[in-house]
């Protein structure tokens, strides 16, 4: 198994990616209260794959990509399960998916085009957006377990959302554009 990469930490991403149709198909039924605990489980997972790699030096190139996408994979699709549930605003829905979707794209060009293929550190914004995508996760979840109408902590959670999820797209559309631009004296 550890030819492929396949180890501890990069086996726990694998289970947080087969978390997701489970996790879809809850907030579809309406199950929120176990989409809720399945979104946790695979959150306390994404902390202990990164423990472990870190810790017992397990890191990969397979689990430096296996890991970011779980987490994407997750994180898009619960957007849209709720979306689609009529719990988040579907323009949100869409931007998350875009700016997802875009910084996928540049990554990948990026990879193809360099001569050197570079790693592509996450912005500070982009893990602060992150926070607050999950947060609006775990509190549209909690809010709807408990069958509780929307209110204004929808909202800001949300404008927060959509406010982050912009501003990381526009740094990473300008960091992408900086180092493809750099990158074409080597061509």
């Amino acid at each position: 198994m550890s030819q492929l990469g396949l180890n501890l930490p990069n086996l726990i991403s694998l289970g947080r990616l087969l978390l997701v149709p489970l996790a879809i198909v809850l907030i579809l039924e309406g199950s929120y209260w176990g989409a809720l605990w399945v979104f946790v489980v695979a959150g306390v997972s994404d902390a202990v794959d990164g423990f472990i790699a870190r810790k017992f030096n397990r890191r990969t190139p397979l689990g430096a990509l296996l890991d970011p996408l779980a987490d994407k994979v997750l994180l898009v699709s619960v957007y849209v399960a709720l979306g689609i549930a009529g719990q988040l605003w579907t323009w949100l829905v869409v931007l998350v998916v875009f700016r997802d979707i875009m910084i996928v794209g540049g990554f990948l060009l990026i990879q193809v085009i360099t001569p050197v293929p570079k790693p592509i550190r996450p912005l500070f914004i982009s893990k602060v957006n992150t926070g607050v995508q999950v947060a609006l996760v775990w509190y549209v979840l909690a809010r709807r377990g408990f069958d509780a109408e929307p209110g204004l902590f929808d909202v800001v959670l949300g404008i927060a959302a959509a406010l982050t999820t912009v501003a990381s797209g526009l740094l990473y559309l300008v960091r992408s554009a900086r180092i493809l631009g750099s990158s074409e004296q080597f061509l």
